[in-house]
C-alpha cells in the first residue's frame, strides 16, 4: 500500500518516483521479453518469405497490431491497481490521462524492443543495444536530473528521450494543477513548474509526442527494418538453402 500525503517535497518526490518507477519497470520488461519472441518469429519469416508466402510490410504490421490488445489490458489492470494504491485524485480526466500515458509508454517500449531485434542480427545483440539506451533514457528522463538543471548543450536530448515525455505527461496531468500548499509554503503546482519545468497546459503536445514515438518505433523503423534489412549471410540459413535449391533445380 503506497498512499501519498503530499505535505512536503519528500512526499511529492515519493509520488513522482512511484509512478516513474512503475512506468519504467514494466516498459523495460516489455521491451526485453518481446525480443526473443520476435527473433524466433523472424526466422520463420525468412523461411516463408523465401517460399513466397510472406510479404515484409504486412508481416510487420501484423506483428505491431497483435501487441496492442494485450498491452491495453496490461495497462488497464496495472494502471488501475497503481492509481488506486498511490491514492491519486479520482477524476475522469486525470484517470484517463494516466491510462493514456501508461498505455502508450508500454507500447513504445515494446515496439522499441521489436525494432532493436529487426535492426540487429539476433536477440542477444538487440538486448545489449536496447539496454544501453534504457540507461541513457533513465538519465535524461528528467527525474534523476530535472530538465532545468541539465546543461544547455545536453538539454536537446531530453526532448529526444521518449521517457522524458512520459514523465512530463504523468506528472503534469496528476500534479500540475494541484493548489495544495506544502510545508515550505509553495504549492504543488508551483513546485512542479519551477523544479521540473512541467506545464499542464501543454499536455496535448506531450500526448502527441508520446504517440509519435510509438508510431516511429512501430512503423517507421520496425516495419521498414523488416522490409529493408537482411540478416548477415551466416545467420540467414533459409535464404542460403533456397539459393542452393534453386541452383540444383
Amino acid at each position: 500500500m503506497f498512499v501519498i500525503i503530499r505535505e512536503n517535497e519528500q512526499d511529492l518526490f515519493n509520488s513522482l518516483g512511484s509512478i516513474y518507477a512503475a512506468a519504467l519497470f514494466i516498459g523495460v520488461q516489455n521491451g526485453q521479453t518481446v525480443q526473443p519472441i520476435v527473433d524466433v518469429e523472424r526466422t520463420v519469416f525468412y523461411r516463408e518469405k523465401a517460399a513466397g508466402m510472406y510479404s515484409p510490410l504486412p508481416y510487420a504490421f501484423a506483428q505491431v497490431l497483435i501487441e496492442i490488445p494485450h498491452i491495453f489490458l496490461q495497462a488497464a489492470i496495472y494502471g488501475l491497481v497503481v492509481y488506486t494504491l498511490i491514492n491519486f485524485e479520482w477524476t475522469v480526466v486525470k484517470f484517463f490521462w494516466y491510462l493514456f500515458f501508461m498505455f502508450f509508454t508500454f507500447l513504445y517500449f515494446t515496439f522499441y524492443g521489436m525494432m532493436a531485434v529487426a535492426m540487429t542480427p539476433n536477440s542477444d545483440i538487440a538486448a545489449i543495444v536496447s539496454t544501453a539506451f534504457y540507461f541513457v533514457w533513465n538519465v535524461f528522463a528528467g527525474y534523476l536530473i530535472p530538465r532545468p538543471k541539465i546543461p544547455i548543450w545536453w538539454r536537446w536530448y531530453v526532448w529526444a528521450c521518449p521517457v522524458a515525455w512520459t514523465l512530463y505527461g504523468l506528472v503534469a496531468s496528476q500534479f500540475g494543477d494541484l493548489e495544495t500548499e506544502m510545508e515550505s509554503g509553495v504549492s504543488v503546482k508551483q513546485f512542479v513548474r519551477s523544479y521540473f519545468g512541467f506545464k499542464p497546459r501543454l499536455l496535448g503536445g506531450v500526448a502527441i509526442a508520446v504517440i509519435g514515438f510509438t508510431v516511429l518505433f512501430a512503423l517507421a523503423v520496425f516495419a521498414f527494418a523488416i522490409k529493408g534489412l537482411q540478416l548477415p549471410e551466416s545467420d540467414n540459413k533459409f535464404d542460403r538453402e533456397q539459393s542452393r535449391n534453386s541452383s540444383l533445380n
